[in-house]
Parts: C-alpha cells; structure tokens; sequence
C-alpha cells in the first residue's frame, strides 16, 4: 500500500513514513493510491468477532507489511485493552431502527481515543525502527487534544505541543488537557479559533526548515492513520446489525470532516452503507455546501458544541480528491482558490455525486438542548451536546425501510455537564478515575495568533535526544 498527497506534488510514501510525515510536503493530504477491499465472505467472517479482531482486518491493508502482524495485533490489543466496555464501542438500540453507538469509554471519554490509542502506539514502534524522534504538533476544538496527549505522554521519543482556542473548549476538556504534567506535553492556549490554531499547525508544516529541523509530526485528523483506525467502529457496528447482508446508515456530528469521512472509507472498502448524515451545529459549512454545492467560511460563532465550531474542514480536501478523478493538480488548483476566495464551488456533477451518499444537517443550540431532553425523556440516556447534534440530524434525516441508521455518540456527558444539566435537571459525573480532575493543578501557556511566536515557543521546549 502506497499513499499519494491529495495535492499531486510531494513523494508516494509508505504507511510508516505517512505516519511520521502526517500533512503532504505541498500542503496536501495523504490517502491511499487505491481502496483496499473486504470481500463479503470477510466481512461476514468477522461478524461477532472481538473489536481488537475486526480492527487488525480492518488495518492490516492500510499498514502494507510496514509493521509486521504479529506487532500490529500486539499494539492493536494493548490500544483497546483498558477501555471502559468489554464491548470496547457498545451499541444501545433507541427505537426499532435508532441505534447509538457509544464511542466514549477511552481514557480521556472521547471518540478520538479509538484512533490515537493505537496512534501513539504506532509511533513509538515505527520511531524506535528508524531510529529517529518526532515532535507532534496538533489543534484541537476540544477532545482531539487530551486524546493525542493520553496517547503521547511520557514517550521518550515524543515531544507534543497541542493548540487550543483559549477560552473556546469546555473546562473538562481543557483540564484533561493541561493538568497534564509530563515533561513531553506542553499545551498553548491561543488567542483565536480553532482555525486560527489548524493554520498555525499547517504554517508550521509549511516552514520546511523548521519542519526538518524539529522532525513535526502530526495527530490532527490530517495524519492518515487517524482516518484508518476510525474506520474500525464503523465496521464494528455494521457487522453487529447484520452486515454485509444487511444495509447501514450513520449519522455523524462532525466539524473537520474527518470522523464522516472514515465512513466514506469503510463504504469504499465494501461496507453496505447506505446513507451518511453530517450534523453540524451552527457553524454549518458542511450543511450548506450539501444543500448549495457550495464551500463557503463564514465566522466561528460559540456553540454548545465547540468540538464543532470549525469553518474550515480539512479533511473534505480527501474526499474533494476523489470527486476529482484523484486529480491533485485539479485540487491543489481548487484548495488554493478556497483560501483566496474563501468559497468553493463544486460543479453540478459533483454535487450530485456527493448527495447520493452524504446528506447534511444542522441544529443550534436551542436544538441542541431540546435533542439532549427528547433522549433522556424517551430512552433515560444522557448525551452531550455534540452526540446530540447527530441525533437530531437523524431525526429529520431521510430514511429508507429495514435499513438502521446509528448515530455516534463521540463524547461522555459529563465532558459537558452544564449542557446537559441546562437540558435534563441531572448533572453527569466524570468516571471515578477523574474524579479529582477539577482540583489538579493546570499548566499551559497563551500565545498570540501568530506563527513566529509559537514556532519560537516549541524551538525552546523540544528536547534533545540523550
């Protein structure tokens, strides 16, 4: 397996050196040069299978030998091992055909645990194999930050500096973030957006002198082994309602494409997939362009979802890709237009081809709270307000007969209580392993929105090696 920039201009790599490399040497994203496949007879196969089984079947084509199997289902069991649910990503049925799946019982109780667990097990084996260290640098809106920190901490051959909007993240996410102590971890807390901080993190991998001279690696969705792990749950829940002899559908909060586009992957590789609803709170670019065929920024408004308060969606650059005709030079064309113009039209042909599998939503905060007190009224389940997006987008979403539709459920309530609290009267607690998480002391730094600052903050904080 080989992966090609989205962009056309920079090397083909291999998995591991994707990896490492994580943003494309010419601003671009890294994707595969072709879909593997799961043969129906193999999807079926791994039906009632344990999670750590249907990821290694899932992974192992990504991977392409770089790692050898018996280390990739080593690191894939020691990944999942601690998760909170035997079931790893459990189902919960909510009426005859909505279902939930719960994708928050990793150690920081958020989906992006299912990728970076094994993430960070990756780059330590692939850094100690080459002999090399790698300096992470990554923006979060909120959950990818304390996730790729949990993955990271403590790895001798790992420094991380993860950028968060400052004053833009719920306060549990911001403590799982910064009262980390770690001398590997070191937070900035950046005056702007979370697109103020995702271009931050590209002009960093845009300075090729201080790209090579601190080895950057990423964790952000744009690094391709994200995508790849997340596809596993995707799988996960189709075989358990009786694929692939039975159709799926899923209905997907997202904000920078990347978790929607892993059920992109799984249909490409033969998952049954009938329908992806995007739900998007109030920063709606993924709706509109469903509805309008056009891309087009506006503002980053606060939302009670502000894992989502996004403009930018970088990963839809892949997807853009195959709408293409996997023509880099047609996107790299088009990519630079979007950051010119701030809008990006697809042609009528296009648009069509991406409505017949993704449909778009979008719910405000009022929606937001009344889909959180609908659910507790009717099935007794908390959800946050982001879970809570997506099932408010599969409410109104379309539906065909006998074909189940899953909403993700991509955060623990009690990532944000108010919220929750606001709509039901109850206030979730945090597990008791973070019962303590309030009180512990906090350690960050607030910088300005600007590259030259940041670059110097982590010039002074990477570590040499011994």
């Amino acid at each position: 397996m080989r992966y090609v920039s989205t962009r056309g201009e920079a090397p083909t790599l291999s998995f591991d050196d994707a990896l490492l490399a994580g943003l494309a040497r010419d601003g671009g994203l890294y994707v595969p040069e072709s879909w593997p496949r799961l043969p129906a007879i193999e999807l079926k196969a791994l039906a009632g299978r344990p999670y750590a089984e249907i990821a290694f079947a899932v992974l192992r084509p990504f991977v392409g030998g770089t790692i050898a199997d018996n280390d990739l289902a080593a690191m894939i069991d020691d990944a999942y091992r601690g998760f909170g649910h035997p079931a790893v990503a459990p189902l919960k049925q909510l009426d005859a055909d909505d279902w939930l799946l719960e994708l928050f019982h990793g150690p920081t109780l958020a989906f992006k645990d299912y990728a970076l667990q094994l993430v960070g097990r990756m780059f330590d084996h692939v850094l100690a194999a080459k002999g090399r260290r790698a300096t992470i640098v990554g923006a979060t809106s909120g959950d990818t930050g304390s996730a790729a920190i949990e993955a990271c901490r403590d790895r001798a051959a790992i420094d991380i500096f993860i950028l968060h909007p400052k004053g833009r993240v719920s306060e549990v996410q911001r403590r799982q973030m910064t009262t980390v102590q770690s001398a590997n971890v070191h937070n900035i807390a950046v005056e702007g957006t979370f697109d103020d901080c995702q271009d931050l993190v590209k002009g960093m991998f845009a300075d090729a002198p201080f790209r090579e001279a601190h080895s950057l690696s990423a964790v952000n969705s744009i690094n391709w082994a994200r995508i790849a792990a997340q596809v596993v749950y995707y799988v996960s829940a189709a075989l358990s309602l009786g694929a692939p002899a039975r159709k799926i559908a899923f209905a997907v909060p997202t904000g920078n494409f990347g978790n929607v586009y892993a059920a992109y992957v799984a249909a490409q590789m033969g998952l049954p997939i009938r329908r992806l609803v995007i739900g998007s709170n109030r920063n709606d670019i993924l709706a509109r362009l469903l509805a309008t065929g056009e891309m087009k920024v506006a503002s980053v408004e606060p939302s009670l979802s502000p894992s989502m308060d996004i403009q930018v969606s970088s990963n839809f650059e892949r997807l853009l890709f195959d709408l293409a005709g996997s023509n880099g030079a047609a996107v790299a064309k088009m990519m630079a237009r979007f950051r010119r113009r701030g809008a990006l039209r697809l042609s009528p042909a296009r648009h069509r081809r991406l409505g017949r599998l993704f449909e778009g939503g979008r719910a405000d905060d009022r929606e937001t709270l009344a889909a959180i007190e609908r659910i507790y009224k009717t099935t007794g389940e908390l959800v946050d307000p982001h879970s809570a997006v997506g099932l408010h987008t599969m409410a109104s979403a379309q539906r065909e007969r006998g074909v189940p539709m899953v909403a993700l459920a991509c955060a623990h309530p009690a990532k944000f209580p108010d919220a929750v609290e606001r709509a039901t009267g109850v206030r979730p607690h945090l597990p008791a392993r973070l019962g303590d998480l309030l009180t512990r002391p906090e350690r960050m730094t607030a910088l300005p929105n600007d590259l030259r600052a940041v670059e110097d903050f982590v010039r002074g904080r990477v570590r040499v090696a011994a």
